[in-house]
């Protein structure tokens, strides 16, 4: 049931959106975290180390869903990455871990402010960070900036159908599942169903409580295992 309440001739209407709009776009400035730090994506600093990162992939599954890629030499990335990273829509950015090594990329896209929503996508984690802390903190450095810095009123994460991990990490992350749009688009010549998911601001204390338990240090214990998992704290 979509909340709602009624309008002087009973009919249901949505509720009242407060603040200004349209909402601030989001500024190409870095987020740091505990575990690795997010910087706008520079082709010269980070291309080098994001191809050698993202090699460590020698199958390249990774690849496997994203519309571009994989790139036989780092001069293909580096030629791709100008092309392709240097707009403020799609606003790419880096995953520095904590020395200062790229491991990983991510972009806010389909930036709205006149709705308050923003998307994101192009998420390409190597296999350095993959299943680490910082893979999650990227993402809640992301989301927190979205919601408590910007006060943007929807965050959109959109994938193939087909993609598993993909839609897994969606859940685990606190995202809700909204649904599939048929052959929505294409690529690889080859269709995609999108799977559509989304968390709104009212949802946002909940995850983001959820998210600054689970990367507190005292959730791993010496090994660095966590001891509780994310999901079961994001759903609760």
């Amino acid at each position: 049931m979509v909340e709602h309440v009624k309008n002087d001739l009973g009919q249901p209407i949505g509720l009242p959106v407060s603040g200004e709009f349209p909402r601030p776009t989001p500024p190409y400035t870095p987020m740091e975290g505990r575990y690795c730090s997010v910087v706008p994506l520079d082709v010269n600093r980070h291309a080098p180390g994001l191809y050698r990162a993202f090699a460590n992939d020698t199958d390249g599954r990774n690849w496997t869903y994203l519309p571009y890629g994989p790139f036989e030499a780092e001069e293909d990335f580096e030629l791709w990455a100008r092309a392709s990273c240097m707009d403020a829509d799609p606003m790419f950015h880096t995953v520095l871990d904590h020395e200062g090594t790229p491991v990983g990329m991510a972009s806010f896209l389909r930036i709205d402010p006149a709705a308050g929503v923003i998307e994101v996508g192009h998420i390409h984690f190597s296999p350095l960070l993959q299943r680490k802390p910082p893979s999650t903190e990227t993402m809640f450095l992301m989301m927190r900036r979205v919601f408590d810095e910007l006060g943007y009123r929807r965050y959109e994460w959109k994938c193939d159908a087909l993609n598993a991990p993909s839609r897994s990490a969606a859940e685990r992350l606190g995202f809700t599942f909204e649904g599939i749009f048929r052959q929505a688009a294409h690529y690889k010549g080859r269709n995609r169903d999108t799977a559509w998911y989304s968390i709104l601001d009212t949802e946002w204390p909940r995850v983001r409580s959820a998210f600054e338990a689970w990367l507190s240090p005292d959730n791993f214990d010496q090994t660095g295992q966590q001891r509780h998992p994310l999901q079961a704290r994001a759903k609760s």
